[in-house]
């Protein structure tokens, strides 16, 4: 967004006087241009920094660089996460298969327990022991 240049025509003003109006022009442009703040930061930075386009483009690389290795980070910690997760899943299916192959284990022993009491029972209504 470029603004027109202000042209002024000052023919009686001496040559001091000409120098001041157009410091003051250039004054008075900075601040409409830039804010204060970000005026001293364009001047550090191009004082700091032989070229701007030079800090731009290695800014920019370490930048991608760095969502690269955030990326990988992010995705070898899930990676990790998803397998804990189904190992979880596998130790907990192979528990329950132990505790159901136990139960129907102790509910033949209690059927076995309960046709030998019956039995017991039947021997002794027969031979006729009544207490």
């Amino acid at each position: 967004m470029e603004r027109p240049s202000l042209e002024i025509n000052l023919p009686n003003t001496p040559e001091e006087g000409k120098l001041y109006v157009v410091d003051s022009l250039n004054n008075l442009n900075k601040l409409n241009v830039c804010p204060e703040e970000s005026q001293h930061v364009l001047d550090e930075e191009d004082e700091n920094t032989g070229g701007t386009a030079e800090y731009t483009a290695w800014s920019n690389i370490r930048n991608q660089c760095l969502f690269f290795v955030t990326l990988i980070l992010t995705l070898i910690v899930s990676l990790a996460l998803v397998s804990f997760v189904i190992s979880l899943i596998i130790q907990t299916r192979n528990r329950m298969d132990q505790l159901s192959n136990r139960l129907i284990f102790e509910k033949k022993n209690i059927e076995e327990l309960k046709k030998m009491n019956n039995m017991i029972l039947k021997h002794l209504n027969q031979s006729g022991i009544k207490e």
